[in-house]
């Protein structure tokens, strides 16, 4: 098995190095030639815990020097997925299988425009990850990842998916209909990235202050009315319940979009909450706490010229 992850940031690294420790022949692929030339230099080093690990595998600005693979997987920003894509056609052969793990709703659509429908398997995933420095990341929630067909029925691509990331000791799972799934993760981030990027909270304080608890269930309730809107059956308190238990065992960890306002960065505002408004005009549900991240985050995105 050959693979070749694309997007070499917290999850890209994290996965990555656990592919490459489990003895899957693994390339990572990213734009950021210092970034790449720190890992082939030192390898990729995760924090976990206490403990820290340094994995040895090569990083490549130049997808054409590696040629294809048996599997690509995508972990890029949703706005540099179409880029990405097309940037990483010399990876995919007649037999490859293109995998996104991303946040967001959309992403497998973009895919699916580059690539054969049916060779895109999509998923989530429930690992979260933090970057420290160059080549270096921690990696502070473990989880499960869920994946299915983008088109068609069969489950071969998402199979072979599911056995690669086994392969480097993660939690894998094939779900046939993976677009439930997939809208389960969108509502714990649209509930839970702006609130907390917006107040500056990390996971475990989002959940214990009273009035932000109040709001970020009150958007998941939102978020899941617009799912159940497009067909998903979606359990309220089950979600609801997950959420906040995720939250208190996450205590220190900073949600990505905090992450990306710390940073100065576009953030995904438009693939999450974004995209519980557009399902809830197409079925004319209200959601405007949804709304209201939109328009808060776009501001704070204009203030400093990001997303143009």
């Amino acid at each position: 098995m050959r693979a070749a992850v694309v997007g070499a940031g917290a999850m890209g690294s994290i996965f990555g190095a656990r592919l490459a420790a489990g003895g899957v022949d693994t390339v990572l692929v990213d734009v950021a030639q210092p970034l790449v030339d720190q890992i082939n230099a030192d390898g990729v080093t995760v924090v976990s815990g206490d403990e820290e690990t340094t994995t040895r595998l090569p990083a490549t600005c130049d997808p054409a020097s590696v040629g294809a693979a048996d599997l690509v997987v995508f972990f890029v920003k949703c706005y540099h997925t179409r880029s990405a894509a097309q940037m990483a056609r010399p990876l995919v052969g007649p037999d490859t299988v293109v995998a996104s793990l991303q946040n967001g709703w959309g992403n497998g659509d973009v895919l699916a425009s580059v690539y054969e429908p049916e060779r895109v398997v999509v998923g989530v995933t429930y690992n979260s990850g933090t970057v420290l420095g160059l080549g270096k990341v921690a990696h502070p929630g473990v989880g499960p990842t869920y994946m299915g067909p983008f088109a068609g029925e069969s489950l071969e691509g998402a199979e072979r998916v599911a056995a690669t990331l086994e392969q480097g000791a993660l939690e894998a799972h094939v779900v046939p209909e993976i677009r439930p799934e997939i809208w389960k993760k969108l509502i714990l981030n649209a509930a839970t990235l702006p609130t907390a990027a917006l107040a500056g909270m990390n996971a475990g304080a989002l959940t214990a202050h009273g009035q932000m608890h109040d709001l970020v269930t009150e958007t998941a309730r939102e978020a899941i009315a617009a799912a159940r809107a497009l067909g998903y059956e979606i359990d309220e308190q089950e979600r609801i319940d997950y959420i906040h238990a995720l939250l208190e065992r996450a205590g220190p960890t900073k949600a990505s979009m905090l992450q990306d306002f710390e940073g100065g960065r576009q953030t995904e505002v438009d693939v999450i909450n974004g995209a519980v408004v557009r399902a809830a005009d197409e079925n004319g549900i209200p959601v405007p706490l949804n709304r209201a991240f939109v328009a808060l985050v776009k501001g704070w995105e204009s203030m400093r010229g990001l997303g143009l």
